[in-house]
């Protein structure tokens, strides 16, 4: 039997998703029987999680090779040309119902065999790529396992990371999956200070969160954000801000920056590679303007540059992210919240893609 200490009840709430489609297969539940850490686990309770593309990309089966259209355009209602054999980000068929959640904080409440019991009561930010047998074949929090849209959700103690801020729940939620998927591209990319770099997105979570690591790392950041949201994005470290769909290589010449870091892929990716300078590197962690983009090879072989794929994290990324947090080196933006009982109005918030940041969910009325 596992440790605890407190009342742990035997049901919660939670959010199932019972299939591919639109809002309604998003069942908000309050009899979900709370899950038993195995070996090695811990159960946290969650003090809140953050809403992610991941979620939706999920939900929609927007993963599969089959749909080619922007990740918005299904957001609502599904992808009717999506086949569900291969509807998960890992190319295979998701379990259903699931718990959904890839961002979440709270504290431990109990542990599993093997995990010393002084850690209950710890507060953590879960690491949301969970390590498998080797590294490339991990796990996603609230993909292949439950996830933190619930009150309850059970993690491998090496992911369940101890922290110390002074931060709300709500504002270290927003942390995890966008912050450690941004660190990670620059991670990849070797980014240092004094280069440039161009950050498509800019205003959403990822987006968000690379201007302002790359800041943190010296680098001298122009960013890709629609006009409203500016000055927003300025204020998080970008020296320059211009409208998605300019016209980059009239701004910048062929040959300017050192680094790119793209989530937004689509119709817009071959000038990005235009822009950058010989020897120079791309990142990319998403393609929320659509999965299908154009490849002149002259670009990538005459330029010599690099292209990096980034989903599994680097080992030291989220030790890093964990630091930065506590130093107050990188700050949360939030744009809004809502209890988890309202997940439908959440996502539909998000994909208007009005807000800058994290929009986060909190369980419990």
């Amino acid at each position: 039997m596992p440790e605890a200490t407190g009342a742990i009840p035997a049901t919660m709430a939670a959010v199932l998703l019972t299939g591919n489609g639109g809002f309604e297969c998003l069942s908000y539940r309050t009899d979900v029987p709370v899950p038993v850490p195995d070996k090695g686990e811990v159960l946290i309770r969650v003090g809140a999680a953050g809403v992610n593309n991941t979620d939706i990309n999920t939900r929609t089966a927007w993963y599969s090779k089959s749909v080619v259209e922007a990740t918005e355009a299904g957001g609502g209602d599904g992808f009717a040309e999506a086949k569900t054999e291969d509807s998960g980000w890992t190319g295979a068929l998701p379990q259903f119902p699931r718990i959904q959640g890839a961002d979440a904080c709270g504290h431990v409440a109990a542990v599993g065999e093997g995990v010393d019991p002084a850690r209950i009561g710890e507060r953590v930010l879960v690491e949301p790529v969970l390590c498998g047998a080797s590294r490339f074949a991990a796990t996603y929090f609230g993909s292949e396992v439950d996830g933190g849209f619930a009150e309850f959700a059970r993690v491998p103690s090496a992911h369940a990371h101890r922290i110390e801020t002074a931060l709300s729940d709500v504002e270290l939620a927003s942390f995890p999956c966008a912050y450690s998927a941004a660190e990670n591209m620059l991670t990849r990319t070797a980014l240092v200070a004094g280069e440039r770099v161009l950050v498509t997105g800019a205003s959403g979570g990822v987006g968000s969160a690379a201007v302002q690591l790359a800041k943190r790392r010296g680098a001298d950041v122009t960013a890709l954000a629609s006009t409203g949201k500016a000055d927003g994005v300025r204020a998080l470290g970008a020296s320059r801000v211009e409208p998605r769909g300019c016209d980059l290589a009239a701004l910048f010449g062929q040959e300017h920056f050192d680094v790119v870091i793209d989530v937004a892929g689509g119709e817009g990716f071959p000038a990005l590679l235009q822009v950058l300078k010989r020897g120079g590197r791309y990142g990319v962690a998403g393609a929320i303007s659509g999965p299908i983009a154009e490849l002149d090879l002259r670009d990538l072989y005459l330029k010599d540059l690099t292209l990096y794929g980034c989903t599994i994290l680097e080992p030291q990324v989220f030790d890093n992210l964990v630091g930065y947090i506590e130093r107050g080196e990188i700050r949360p933006v939030v744009a809004a919240t809502y209890p988890l009982s309202d997940i439908v109005a959440a996502q539909r918030a998000f994909l208007t893609k009005k807000h800058i940041g994290k929009i986060v969910l909190i369980p419990g009325e």
